[in-house]
């Protein structure tokens, strides 16, 4: 089993990613859960709706870190590492290393601040791959468009931040990668679904996590 957390910015396709892998996991008879963050949880479902809900009252930098850590210490103790016990693969639409792309770069709260709390609220469990989808700050944002035209989708508060903030959180995201480059797997978002997920498998399988 591995744990796999899919990054990137908003509309770089990590759902369609995430979707042909858990396909693939099926077809091939591999255990798996599939999961998200903020959320994952009843209580990180609710702290989800706090957070990216564009309201009156809005979470500060701190109250903002500190919310998401919350939701992440619930998911790793109720979900994630339980399924890891069961031999199962997890696959996560974020996870610590968007707390330090989105509150260290993004916030700029200190990211030795953010690195203590991640490892707190995950018990210092670690992902086995980070798979970072690539894309500019100028794509990002007509894909995320484009879905409004689309299916009706609005942004929500953290998509909906300045470029500057975007721009920060990407830096952030290749920065991570370049320091621990065993540990994640950069991917060209501008490339087709299909293509991304050759990369993947293949990259999967040099690893010998798959046949």
């Amino acid at each position: 089993m591995f744990f796999l957390a899919f990054e990137g910015l908003d509309g770089s396709g990590k759902s369609s990613l995430m979707n042909q892998l858990q396909n693939y996991l099926s077809l091939n008879n591999i255990s798996f859960i599939k999961t998200r963050e903020p959320g994952g949880t009843d209580i990180g479902d609710q702290l989800r709706d706090i957070i990216l809900v564009k309201k009156n009252e809005v979470p500060t930098p701190r109250a903002e870190l500190l919310l998401y850590e919350a939701s992440r210490a619930q998911h790793v103790d109720l979900v994630i590492k339980p399924a890891l016990q069961n031999k199962k693969w997890v696959l996560c639409d974020r996870f610590t290393a968007s707390s330090v792309a989105f509150q260290a770069g993004g916030r700029q709260i200190s990211e030795d601040q953010v690195n203590w709390l991640n490892n707190f609220a995950t018990d210092a469990l670690n992902p086995d791959l980070n798979i970072l989808l690539d894309l500019t700050v100028e794509e990002s944002h007509k894909r995320r468009q484009k879905r409004l035209l689309e299916i009706g989708e609005v942004e929500d508060r953290m998509e909906s931040e300045a470029n500057s903030f975007h721009n920060r959180v990407r830096e952030s995201f290749l920065i991570q990668a370049k320091k621990k480059q065993s540990k994640w797997l950069v991917l060209d978002a501008s490339k087709t679904p299909e293509n991304l997920f050759d990369i993947l498998i293949r990259a999967l399988k040099d690893r010998k996590w798959l046949e």
